[in-house]
């Protein structure tokens, strides 16, 4: 009973201080799911809590679009993507990415969050050890520290950062100058990102 109670002020706090629609899809899931377990029907409201947890993660990648940089002065760039993965594959994460191009160049930026990857990531920025054995170089861009591997003979290369312990960038670029890859990863707002 006092389980049943929490729960409820929990989700009525959630309720007035949020501004939500009766068309919430999010809330619609989380009060089906009220309803199933009261009814006992636990598998139904575990289907609907994933699905309202989906929903979430949607909304979320949705916003952090907003964090990926414009396009540079001379580049051209391709609507942000977003996509929101569940536990079920690689751990999970949400990922937004965008593209930008100039002639045959072209960068990739992406901003994952929520993801397992971050961790083997972390190890390698603590310890400059791996990152060397990865045939990556460790520096300092925008007071952020960034593993850097670039191959000048195929004009490849990828750029790594972790923010506040939550969101890895990882910067590509194929026929790309490794200067290109940085001044991607200068144009980032890694404050705004931290507090996100």
């Amino acid at each position: 009973m006092l389980k049943k109670i929490i729960c409820s002020l929990f989700l009525l706090t959630l309720l007035w201080s949020s501004p939500v629609t009766a068309e919430d899809d999010v809330m619609k899931a989380i009060n089906e799911a009220i309803k199933q377990y009261n009814n006992s029907d636990y598998a139904g409201a575990a289907s609907n809590l994933d699905y309202a947890s989906q929903l979430i993660r949607q909304k979320k990648s949705e916003k952090m679009k907003e964090l990926l940089p414009e396009p540079l002065a001379g580049w051209t760039g391709d609507p942000a993507n977003a996509q929101a993965v569940g536990a079920a594959v690689f751990g999970g994460g949400l990922t937004v990415s965008r593209e930008y191009r100039k002639d045959a160049t072209v960068i990739t930026v992406e901003i994952i969050s929520d993801s397992p990857v971050l961790q083997s990531v972390m190890m390698m920025l603590n310890n400059p050890m791996f990152a060397g054995a990865s045939g990556g170089t460790l520096e300092t861009i925008a007071g952020q520290r960034a593993i850097i591997k670039y191959d000048s003979a195929s004009s490849h290369g990828e750029l790594n950062i972790v923010v506040a312990g939550r969101f890895m960038i990882v910067v590509k670029g194929d026929k790309a100058k490794r200067d290109d890859l940085i001044d991607y990863a200068n144009e980032i707002n890694y404050q705004a990102l931290a507090g996100y």
